[in-house]
């Protein structure tokens, strides 16, 4: 009788009833479970939940079973009511933006790419792994919908006060006017500009009075990225308008900037004190954040950008800080909505979009008394998780305190230090490459980011081992010798050698492009490659991280998505055959100038963030072997930071060894992720080998997905001969100037 029993209701698990995507989305999101845990319990893809939630597909028995008892579990716990809030997740894309496409429809697109789906499961297995899903998540906290609103008043004469492409505000009740808002002044009052155009009167006639109103009316701020998370302070923009009515200086002089900050005897942080807020200790800088100690769960911080104190870097950020308010909210607006609300430069920014995707720490199990604690969260860097100051030797920078006693002038070579860095390699042109009439530049976009995804790390502290075998899985540093590894004969599938003309290669171990001369420290992605490359290696010794994972993949997801979608507002999509891109890519930032501003940002944010984990002593009277304030963060992880410049090279020499085997052409000169090859053409089309608008496998791709490649510029052969000969140079690395055919100052890079 109970396997008639068990058919019956399979039959009807076959037609159960589901809620609506938007339903679907918003119940997993209220009890504070992510996508990847949802189809972890279920033993399917991550695609396959996101296509659930957007509609696009339908599960099938035996997952529509469980997923059907998940949701009825959920809408048990959190029935529908108006205005709930609902708490985002670690990979939880923005809501869709004017413009033909949006994060969420580009990442299903790139998901439904890769390995199929695992072995369903059987019903009785669904339904305890759905329970005890719902049982094991956090339950959020319903926060009851706040009815006040500040009245609102447009700017007279605003140009495009509502800019095409703004995202809207937060649908969590408690950040209903967005992320940040640009505050000017108009006709002798203040304003603030906030994202989707709307602009709100603020009454404040002082700074403290400005904190206050916008914590306690400004419904400012951005829900947090991942459940253990915080949500984001809110961020004020001030123009300079809004500096002489607040009573600060609208430009720094030269001593401030030297220090960061204005003096501490400043009128504005007097009333600051008056009115018990803090300073962090910045002090009172370009990015200022003003705060109060936390008394219970809510935060009241407030964190500032002052344009006109260079907080926007013009090299990261274009012309941004002089752009009119409401297209500064709108520019800063979509970067908070599709990346993060900035915290600071973009490279502190991308660095905290790393702990905000993995908070260190989260809430424990109830104890006894039904108290919750603080506890490390797994697969963060938390506080416990690696102390700064046992770092080996051979990870850490110059000066670092480990390395204190070393004699003063002592110069650390390959055998001594890990030197992984992107390349800046470059060699003469051969008679046959100068017979050709171009110099065909490609770039790979957002290499380092594709360096980071699926890239395992190290996530605690390292172990010493002597004559380790080698793991291409184990995160670590090993010292090997790689000089025996011949360029001129290399394997590039199973049991598949190729000869080639190893003169005309560099060296994927170094980012010279020389020739190891024996034993060195090395990543495990570099070690890993020489191993792909056919030949055998044997570690000295080694520091292994046993607990490791994928950390950065959460980061990396986010980032890749704030550019697809970003990119495709400016034309440029993630399918346009290979002459369609190249044609759409042809003036793109013209398009929207502000939106390519947002480009530049997210790009800067990748390199920054990576730059950030090994960021090194910046003054405050620091010695060589004395910490550095850096040295304090989880996040100072100088390891990782070279494990995704080694695979970041790796990954290019891959492609460029791929490529010579087919083609027979080499490079003439690389620069991190730009590589320089002779064509007799001006096109990438010219010298990638397509058939049938099929790219060579494992080798250069157009497109605009990460690791993919775009054209970077192209000039004359006879131009890159006449600079040459001009600077005396035979080896000058062209790739640095081959986007526009400028040469100034050699010594520079400029």
């Amino acid at each position: 009788m109970s396997e008639l029993f068990d058919a019956v209701d399979a039959l009807l698990a076959s037609r159960a009833v589901l809620p609506p995507p938007e339903e679907r989305r918003r119940l997993r999101r209220a009890h504070g479970l992510t996508i990847d845990e949802v189809a972890t319990a279920l033993k399917v893809r991550r695609a396959t939940v996101s296509g659930w939630e957007s509609g696009k597909t339908e599960p099938r028995p035996p997952e529509r079973d469980a997923y059907a008892r998940l949701l009825d579990k959920l809408a048990e716990l959190y029935p529908t009511q108006p205005n709930t809030a609902e708490p985002s997740e670690d990979t939880v894309v923005p809501e869709p933006f004017t413009g033909p496409a949006t994060p969420a429809a580009l990442s299903q697109t790139l998901s439904t790419r890769q390995a199929s789906e695992a072995a369903p499961l059987t019903a009785n297995e669904n339904s305890q792994t759905t329970s005890a899903l719902v049982a094991a998540a956090p339950a959020a906290a319903p926060r009851p919908a706040r009815t006040t609103r500040t009245s609102t008043s447009r700017r007279p004469g605003a140009r495009n006060a509502d800019p095409s492409g703004t995202p809207a505000g937060s649908t969590d009740p408690r950040f209903e006017n967005g992320p940040l808002a640009v505050v000017d002044v108009v006709d002798g009052k203040a304003v603030a500009y906030c994202t989707g155009g709307l602009v709100l009167d603020v009454p404040a006639k002082s700074l403290p009075a400005l904190v206050e109103w916008t914590l306690t009316e400004g419904k400012l701020g951005q829900p947090k990225l991942s459940g253990p998370g915080k949500d984001a302070d809110p961020l004020l923009v001030l123009t300079e308008a809004a500096l002489e009515r607040y009573g600060l200086p609208v430009t720094l002089t030269e001593e401030e900037k030297h220090a960061g900050r204005i003096p501490e005897g400043h009128k504005v942080i007097k009333q600051l004190a008056r009115a018990e807020w803090k300073l962090t200790k910045r002090g009172f800088g370009p990015w200022a954040r003003i705060y109060r100690p936390a008394t219970s769960s809510e935060r009241a911080c407030v964190q500032l950008c002052i344009p006109s104190w260079n907080a926007l870097d013009t090299r990261h950020w274009g012309e941004a800080g002089r752009l009119p308010p409401a297209e500064l909210a709108r520019v800063l607006g979509v970067y908070a909505s599709r990346v993060m609300t900035p915290r600071g430069s973009t490279a502190v920014t991308g660095l905290e979009l790393m702990t905000a995707l993995h908070p260190p720490t989260r809430a424990s199990e109830p104890d006894a008394d039904g108290k919750r604690h603080s506890e490390h969260n797994p697969g963060s860097l938390g506080k416990d998780a690696i102390d700064p100051m046992h770092f080996p030797p051979c990870e850490v920078p110059d000066g670092h305190p480990v390395l204190k006693d070393l004699p003063r002038f002592h110069v650390r070579g390959p055998a001594e230090k890990l030197f992984e860095e992107a390349y800046d390699w470059a060699r003469p042109m051969t008679d046959a490459e100068c017979t050709l009439r171009h110099l065909v530049g490609i770039d790979v976009n957002m290499a380092f980011a594709a360096g980071a995804n699926g890239l395992n790390v190290g996530l605690g502290e390292a172990t010493h081992v002597k004559a380790p075998a080698f793991d291409p899985k184990l995160p670590g540093s090993w010292l090997v010798d790689l000089s025996h590894v011949d360029l001129s004969r290399v394997k590039v599938a199973k049991d598949k050698w190729v000869e080639l003309d190893g003169s005309l290669l560099p060296s994927p171990f170094t980012p010279k492009g020389e020739r190891p001369a024996g034993p060195g420290w090395y990543a495990t992605p570099t070690v890993a490659y020489a191993q792909e490359l056919g030949y055998d290696v044997a570690p000295i010794e080694a520091w292994v991280r046993y607990d490791n994972g994928r950390y950065l993949d959460g980061w990396y997801n986010r980032i890749r998505d704030a550019y697809l979608a970003t990119m495709a507002d400016l034309g440029v999509d993630a399918d346009l055959a290979p002459a369609d891109f190249l044609t759409a890519m042809d003036g793109y930032k013209a398009r929207d100038p502000e939106l390519a501003i947002v480009v530049s940002a997210i790009k800067a944010t990748v390199k920054g963030g990576l730059g950030k984990l090994r960021e090194r002593p910046r003054g405050e009277g620091w010695r060589p072997g004395e910490p550095w304030r850096a040295l304090s963060r989880p996040t100072w992880r100088p390891d990782i930071r070279a494990a995704v410049i080694s695979r970041t090279r790796i990954n290019l020499h891959r492609k460029i060894v791929k490529h010579a085997a087919f083609t027979g052409q080499y490079p003439i000169a690389i620069l991190s992720d730009c590589v320089v090859y002779a064509a007799n053409g001006e096109s990438p089309l010219d010298f990638l080998p397509y058939r049938d608008g099929k790219p060579l496998p494992g080798g250069f791709k157009l497109g605009v997905n990460p690791g993919l490649v775009k054209h970077e510029g192209t000039q004359d052969v006879l131009w890159g001969e006449e600079v040459r000969e001009r600077f005396n140079a035979p080896e000058l690395n062209l790739a640095r100037y081959i986007k526009d055919g400028t040469v100034t100052d050699i010594d520079s890079g400029e």
